[in-house]
């Protein structure tokens, strides 16, 4: 709602009982509430999970020989932490967010342990690079003439960019699980969209629901289906049907969504929920009412290709084929799979960022700063990705999720099969938000919903299904995975503009997997 005008001539106490301002120079301003920075909500999370970790008694369940719990093995631990130790927990969980190392032996979390990382310095150095990589070849005005010849081209279809691209997106997603990967897009989609003449948002609705909805159908993702396919002892290939249906459906939804927000916004700009930093509306102007394209010089061909193959390397590096493509999370790799994961992709775009320096024969001191300025510029979303990897450590020290397992074992129980599988759905939501890895919720989880879903006589692959819908529902916007809380950073849209956005899909897409799951336990 917009504020009430003030009285005429300025007179008298302001609308809303403000009281004067001192000095008779008329009612002092009220100050504005403003949402927190993407920074202040993850360390508000993370002190909340402290404090609960308090209420909740530590427990653990029995491991087999892979580390899975086994069911009816629960049992309470006395805490082993005195407050001191927890307030030095809390006080190194941006650390342990950052570089913490998972001992084998206790499975706690910190920076002087041994074992394997458990800090997500991969993607924080990740992050980084793409900065500077992005910032040296906007340096260059490559990308800036490439995007308006784009935008010039399809100014008048870009609905079709738009769903075009979340397809993309969302096929990738559901195949090999593409979510962190698209951190890297936003230096591209964002100016894009304004050039096209929406908003910051719709870049934003583009890429977290673009491929998020398709981590939620994950099809044949090994690192979701697999991974949960496996602990459950089911084949990859059983629900496959189910999963693709829903992928087909879901999908629709999800690009009709934002295409009509897109529109919305692009006929009346007033009504986005972003707003519009300053120059914004300029490239929209620009890009949607020029007479010409802008020229492209060899210099600028030659930037741009290198940005495309870069980017075709890194999703090319990053996919696991043969797993992929035989539907077995634990296949034998082909013989050019690289497997890289973020180490190897930041150095990746460190080294394309002095490449494109060199093409565009940069001097050593303005490429020098450029690197530093672009990563500069990232380095917010990059805490906020460290910050949001703390709150999991903190919980994983405090040993509360196995109870929090346990507590889901007589929520599922005695139950209808539909109901069985809507319920499968529900209990995982709050696990997935205390564990954003699906690997590891997946581990965690399986061994101990799969056995209630035999004796309520539902199929295994259906709770495979519902468990990854899930998990990548979680994902579409809690604030402690990098996907989310990064990409609204990245984008420079604020996490509470970006709710208003979200939740109305969310809403219906709930409906739908609860639809579809309930189905799938009753026909099969």
């Amino acid at each position: 709602m917009s504020a009430p005008p003030p009285p005429p001539g300025g007179e008298g106490p302001a609308a809303g009982g403000e009281e004067p301002a001192p000095g008779g120079e008329g009612p002092a301003p009220r100050a504005k509430f403003t949402f927190p920075s993407a920074l202040t909500v993850l360390v508000v999370v993370t002190v909340a999970v402290w404090l609960l970790a308090f209420l909740v008694p530590s427990g653990v369940y029995d491991r087999d020989d892979k580390g899975a719990p086994v069911q009816g093995s629960y049992h309470r631990v006395p805490g082993d932490q005195s407050v001191t130790d927890r307030l030095d927990e809390l006080f190194l969980a941006p650390v342990n967010g950052l570089y913490g190392v998972r001992d084998p032996e206790s499975g706690r979390v910190g920076p002087d342990l041994t074992g394997e990382l458990y800090g997500s310095a991969g993607v924080f150095l990740f992050v980084l690079a793409i900065g500077a990589f992005i910032t040296v070849v906007f340096a260059t005005g490559a990308l800036d003439r490439g995007i308006g010849r784009l935008a010039h081209r399809l100014r008048e279809r870009g609905a079709l960019l738009i769903a075009g691209v979340m397809v993309v997106f969302s096929l990738l997603g559901t195949v090999e699980g593409f979510a962190e990967e698209t951190l890297g897009f936003y230096g591209l989609v964002v100016p894009l969209m304004l050039a096209l003449g929406y908003d910051r948002m719709t870049a934003v609705g583009v890429i977290i629901p673009g491929a998020g909805i398709g981590v939620l159908c994950s099809t044949v993702n090994p690192f979701a289906t697999g991974v949960a396919s496996s602990a459950a002892d089911v084949p990859l290939g059983d629900g496959i049907v189910l999963r693709g249906v829903m992928w087909l459906v879901l999908t629709g939804v999800t690009v009709a969504y934002v295409l009509r927000y897109a529109r919305r916004v692009r006929k009346d700009p007033g009504r986005s929920l972003s707003g519009f930093l300053p120059g914004d509306r300029e490239r929209a102007g620009a890009g949607r009412a020029a007479a010409e394209a802008p020229p492209l010089t060899r210099l600028h061909r030659t930037v741009l290709v290198v940005v495309a193959l870069v980017f075709a390397f890194m999703i090319f590096a990053v996919v696991p084929w043969s797993s992929a493509l035989t539907g077995d999370a634990d296949a034998a790799p082909y013989g050019f799979e690289l497997g890289w994961s973020f180490p190897r992709l930041a150095a990746l775009f460190l080294c394309a960022a002095v490449l494109v320096g060199l093409v565009a024969r940069m001097g050593e001191q303005e490429l020098s700063a450029t690197v530093v300025r672009g990563a500069a510029d990232f380095l917010t979303p990059a805490l906020v990705i460290v910050l949001a990897r703390g709150v999991t450590a903190v919980m994983n020290n405090a040993r509360v999720t196995d109870t929090v397992l346990h507590s889901i074992e007589g929520v599922v129980e005695d139950t209808s099969s539909a109901v069985f599988a809507v319920a499968v759905f529900l209990v995982n939501l709050p696990l997935a938000f205390l564990i954003p890895s699906t690997s590891g919720h997946a581990t965690l989880a399986m061994p101990i919903l799969v056995p209630l879903a035999d004796f309520a006589g539902v199929p295994r692959s259906v709770v495979v299904t519902a468990w990854t819908a899930a998990s990548g529902w979680m994902n579409l916007w809690v604030p402690t995975t990098a996907v989310t809380i990064g990409g609204v950073a990245l984008a420079k849209v604020g996490y509470d503009a970006y709710l208003r956005f979200v939740w109305p899909l969310l809403a219906l897409l709930a409906v739908l997997v609860c639809g579809f799951v309930a189905l799938g336990a009753v026909v099969t």
